[in-house]
């Protein structure tokens, strides 16, 4: 008998990058999966420039789901996706497509056909092309749109540690109506999902992933919907991150996916 470990695959969302899973993979290892955390396409490794922007510009949804996709296709056991954001959406799309033995999407970005509030839709705009081919976040904006539940300083730390760009191309994609941004909610031969949303969300406010998790309501594989109190955007990432982790963790282990299996 061969065990092997179960792998996982995070998968970053918009405004941040790959350094937002690094305490999720350390605490997935300590309890015995493979972690992966790979960035997106043209992202410089931690601690140096953020984007290679010749390349990171020219990111869209598409390229984003086939990167991951390519990433799930070579690993030698179908893994677990761990989406925040943007990753929450591509994460969808892929178990969907049967890529992934499972799927979590935490505070996923707007699926196509799902409403916006108004002030939220603008938030998803893209600029101008006048404006360039990447968008980035104020440390101040980002404290009011994605940190709003921590406090300044709190927030500073992490739009220093884990900030950057969006291109312009991927929010085009992901802008109402969005006819782009689908995944197969339909598809009963799928791994379990599991919705996470923030309830002080103004990125992704509970009301879209909720309503999001009501477009699966006639699927008949097992989609369920966690909500977490107090929480913003920045739950993955900010000092409350443990608790959803953990909660993850308890969750695949109800549904069977362990951290190592029998072959």
């Amino acid at each position: 008998m061969v065990v092997t470990r179960t792998p996982v695959v995070f998968i970053h969302g918009a405004w941040l990058r790959a350094s937002s899973w690094e305490s999720w993979a350390e605490r997935f290892a300590r309890h015995g999966f493979r972690t992966f955390a790979p960035g997106w396409p043209g992202e410089g490794p931690a601690g140096g420039p953020p984007v290679v922007a010749d390349v990171f510009g020219g990111v869209g949804l598409n390229v984003l789901t086939e990167h991951y996709a390519g990433v799930a296709r070579s690993l030698d056991a179908s893994p677990v996706l761990v989406g925040h954001s943007v990753g929450a959406l591509v994460a969808q799309r892929l178990v969907g497509s049967d890529v992934g033995r499972a799927a979590v999407a935490i505070a996923p970005a707007p699926m196509g056909g799902v409403p916006l509030p108004a002030g939220v839709a603008r938030l998803w705009t893209p600029p101008s092309p006048a404006a360039g081919p990447l968008l980035s976040l104020t440390a101040r904006r980002f404290h009011r749109v994605l940190a709003n539940t921590v406090e300044g300083p709190e927030s500073d730390r992490l739009f220093a540690r884990h900030a950057m760009p969006v291109p312009r191309g991927l929010l085009a994609d992901l802008a109402a109506p969005a006819p782009k941004a689908v995944a197969d909610a339909g598809k009963a031969a799928r791994g379990p999902l599991l919705l996470v949303s923030g309830q002080e969300d103004r990125l992704v406010p509970d009301s879209v992933t909720r309503a999001v998790y009501k477009r699966y309501g006639d699927c008949t594989a097992v989609t369920d919907l966690k909500q977490f109190a107090d929480r913003g955007h920045s739950l993955v990432i900010d000092g409350g991150w443990r608790s959803v982790a953990d909660y993850v963790l308890t969750w695949l282990d109800e549904h069977g996916i362990r951290a190592r299996s029998a072959g």
